[in-house]
């Protein structure tokens, strides 16, 4: 076994490698970039070594390197986590040279499975389904309007290299592929190095599933189920699954036993993943094609090591060493339901722009990386696993990946797996930037999340115009509306305690009007019980002048079982308070009920007209101006690319106008909110 092992990544997955590490009695070392000085991982390693500047081209994706720090350190082996360096063959022959082990699989197949042109080949050849394309890379836009219309559309362009929903584009008709072509080219230079693109039919309604598999070097592969991935946005997972509320047994056998065969195929060891795409189901388990193979571990391994009780990254280390797997096909089980949630940093209020920043505040419901118990499954505390590489006071940069953390959670049912996810986002408390754990939460409790009818047109079709929270019933907001209630007598309570109150103290209030959205509720608070429209409320619950969060109990009988409890985060202002739970911000207006109808009387102060102006909606790199001063334009004209995340986002004008005045250059760098163009 090795003695240490240096792990070529950062954050959430540097965190994880190194947990089982220690784990087996194996010293770690961790490489980091200027931004990554004081994240957890380098905390966590035995040994950290600098390797430069914050720009991942002159850090992780730097080899030399990730090599000189084996060397500097005496590194015996190399874990490169996802992303990065994990699936570039130059790299593992390199370390091959200085006699490095790496953690992963050979060369050969992470360059015959990496190239996605030539991995389709090897797929057809080993009897896999495959989707109708290109077959090689376009040339250029005029071929590539050539193919699609051959094809017939929609049609999909991807970078050769590209993966993780970067370098990708779906077009619906010859202007999509004109105005799309060249920037799925630049995304394949800019993130993978590699602009060749090729265009496959795109796949209506589709689910996307994907087989773990995991092999030694002594000829043994199986497969450890599925993960069902179809809740996508911009190609990017949102929520996984294991196992799919899809999948047959036969569809499982076949697609196991076909990805199997695709790895025996190039000689294939470590942890691995076939990604499919499906159109449908049969009983003879076909209606799949080959997508993709991912030579590495994947983000979303956490639901297959919960429902199998395998860890992954302990077999991918022991495979390196050379040992042989200790278990078989016929071993490899289904024990309950596992949800993972990817928690972003975006602002699903805004479109999901990207929201870079520092983190004010970061507690997450369960302490990051305490849920290390090999006996349960790697299933975490109570069925809640957290896997993040953050903390509070960081920054989360636009150099990397905007992913905050990774919500896990297990439970004997796939509705106990998404009642806990709807609990835990809950108590979630993020501060400083836009995240996406309302939206989360919303689609954990969507009623077609829950039937199990997935598509990867999910988002796009039950969000068409955006997201702007989950809908309240009107049994949640009659909670709210007490839980405000509750607050507001308690801040009063303490107010009449304050000595020197203007005037004495205060006369103490217990008759409220709460004003939800448009709705007006009545709540009056005694000391035996809360009336919220004239209906008793059964709330217990704690609250100290301040706190941020506070854990409510409805309906519990006197030993405190039997009833529901709900974690709301609170944000004071100046009328009232704004309480986010259960996927959506409530903001609640709070006056004494005999002040109230005064209230119908304020004037509202109307916001400025910003439609002149175009804003830009995200920290972000301007990559290219399409107009120039002087110039007239029409609704829906391209007028900037800005590129944030590695992902460039074109953004239109709403509007027919002429360009008054540019106020950035080509190459600036622009933060959210500044005026990039105005128009008259």
């Amino acid at each position: 076994m090795f003695k240490k092992i240096l792990i070529a990544n950062r954050g959430e997955i540097a965190c994880r490698v190194i947990q089982t590490a220690k784990r087996m009695g194996i010293a770690t070392v961790a490489v980091y970039s200027d931004a990554d000085a004081r994240a957890p991982f380098v905390k966590m390693a035995d040994e950290a070594v600098h390797i430069g500047p914050a720009a991942a081209a002159e850090s992780y994706l730097v080899a030399d390197k990730i090599i000189d720090a084996c060397k500097q350190t005496g590194a015996d082996a190399v874990h490169p986590g996802y992303g990065f360096l994990s699936e570039r063959a130059s790299f593992v022959e390199a370390l091959e040279k200085e006699n490095i082990t790496f953690i992963g699989p050979p060369a050969s197949a992470i360059a015959a499975m990496g190239d996605k042109i030539e991995s389709k080949k090897l797929a057809a050849e080993a009897g896999v389904n495959t989707v109708p394309g290109s077959g090689g890379a376009i040339a250029d836009t005029a071929e590539a309007l050539e193919w699609a219309n051959k094809i017939g559309y929609p049609v999909m362009m991807k970078a050769s290299a590209g993966g993780g929903g970067k370098g990708m584009r779906l077009a619906w008709d010859d202007q999509d592929v004109k105005d799309g072509f060249e920037a799925t080219q630049r995304e394949g230079k800019n993130s993978f190095g590699d602009e060749r693109v090729f265009i496959e039919k795109f796949i209506e309604d589709p689910r996307h599933i994907e087989i773990q598999i995991l092999g030694d070097k002594h000829g043994n592969i199986i497969y450890l189920n599925e993960r069902e991935c179809s809740i996508q946005r911009r190609h990017q997972k949102v929520v996984e699954e294991a196992p799919s509320p899809f999948v047959t047994p036969t569809m499982r056998k076949a697609m196991g036993e076909q990805s199997v065969a695709l790895a025996a195929a190039v000689d294939y060891h470590s942890a691995g993943t076939v990604e499919l795409i499906v159109s449908g189901a049969d009983e003879t388990g076909e209606s799949f094609y080959f997508l993709e193979m991912n030579t590495r571990l994947q983000v979303e391994h956490p639901v297959t090591e919960a429902i199998t009780g395998v860890d992954l990254v302990e077999q991918m280390i022991r495979v390196a060493a050379g040992e042989k797997l200790e278990m078989t096909q016929d071993d490899v089980k289904i024990d309950g339901w596992a949800i993972e949630n990817r928690v972003y940093a975006e602002d699903p209020y805004r479109g999901f722009l990207p929201s870079t920043g520092r983190l004010v505040r970061y507690d997450p419901p369960l302490p990051g990386w305490i849920h290390d118990d090999a006996e349960n499954g790697r299933r975490g505390v109570d069925g809640v696993r957290v896997d993040d590489g953050v903390f509070e006071g960081g920054e989360v940069s636009m150099f990397y990946d905007p992913m905050i953390a990774k919500l896990v959670t297990w439970g004997e049912t796939r509705d106990e797996a998404a009642d806990l996810q709807i609990a835990a986002l809950d108590a979630f408390e993020i501060e400083g930037l836009g995240h996406n754990v309302d939206f989360l939460s919303a689609i954990m409790q969507h009623p077609r999340f829950r039937s199990g009818e997935l598509t990867t047109g999910f988002i796009a079709e039950e969000y068409p115009e955006g997201f702007e929270g989950a809908p309240a019933d009107v049994e949640l907001q009659k909670r709210l509306a007490a839980i405000a209630g509750f607050i507001a007598t308690a801040r009063n309570d303490r107010a009449k305690r304050i000595d020197q109150q203007l005037n004495g103290a205060p006369d103490p209030v217990f008759d409220w009007t709460i004003r939800l959205g448009d709705t007006d509720h009545a709540v009056t608070i005694n000391e035996s019980e809360i009336v919220v429209d004239g209906e008793a409320v059964d709330l217990s619950m704690e609250y100290t002048p301040g706190d941020r969060i506070v854990h409510a109990l409805f309906d519990a009988d006197e030993n405190g079982e039997g009833s529901e409890q709900m974690s709301v985060r609170l944000k004071s202002s100046v009328t009232g308070l704004t309480l986010t739970t259960r996927g959506a911000s409530h903001d609640l207006r709070i006056l004494p009920a005999r002040v109230a109808p005064l209230a119908n009387h304020m004037i509202e102060k109307e916001p400025p007209d910003l439609s002149k102006l175009l804003i830009c909606p995200m920290p972000g790199l301007l990559v290219s101006l399409h107009v120039a001063e002087g110039e007239e334009v029409q609704p829906g004209q391209p007028l900037a690319t800005v590129e944030a995340m590695k992902m460039e986002n074109i953004l239109r004008a709403e509007k027919t106008g002429t360009i008054a005045k540019i106020n950035a250059e080509e190459g600036d760098s622009l933060a959210v909110d500044a005026v990039i163009l105005e128009l008259e």
